[in-house]
């Protein structure tokens, strides 16, 4: 297969995996950029596969990000209530605040503590599977990255195509 790739694809391919590491310079830039490349160069089968993969992961991410964040509304909310009391407790006792005042303050900082190793986990996951799908696109190979969910099919023509290329050069 690594010869029925041209070098503008295998290239194409991991410049759209690599793009979307513009997120930390440009909001949704992990979404604009390979979103662009892609669409430009859709008749390519690989570059239209690698295009698909990588905006599913980005779209995963964001969705696992989110219900991190979902997941962590009522936690806030009960804080935010505790945090008041706090506020109340400080105006009416100004030089005398002790420690056993603030209710469950250990309990915050472990979910806080676990919120914030989910979300490096998920970051480094991704950083991860980036990179390896940048490989197997510099490569000529085609990477399904793990824990997707496929919100852009795959078209069974452009993955027959490939199958059947690479069928063809193994033969």
């Amino acid at each position: 297969m690594e010869n029925t790739v041209t070098e503008n694809s295998k290239n194409l391919g991991a410049i759209i995996h690599l793009s979307t590491f513009l997120k930390f310079f440009f909001p949704f830039g992990n979404f604009i950029a390979p979103l662009i490349i892609w669409t430009m160069n859709k008749e390519k089968p690989f570059v239209d596969e690698h295009g698909r993969q990588a905006i599913n992961f980005q779209l995963s991410v964001f969705l696992y990000t989110l219900l991190i964040g979902v997941l962590c509304i009522p936690f806030f909310v009960i804080f935010a209530a505790d945090f008041i009391s706090l506020i109340d407790v400080i105006e009416h006792t100004a030089h005398e605040i002790q420690f056993n005042e603030i209710t469950n303050l250990s309990g915050y900082i472990l979910l806080f503590g676990i919120v914030a190793m989910l979300l490096f986990g998920l970051f480094i996951f991704e950083l991860y599977a980036v990179i390896t799908a940048t490989m197997h696109a510099a490569k000529g190979k085609l990477y399904k990255y793990p824990l997707s969910i496929p919100f852009i099919k795959s078209e069974a023509s452009s993955i027959s195509e490939l199958n059947q290329s690479k069928n063809e050069h193994n033969s």
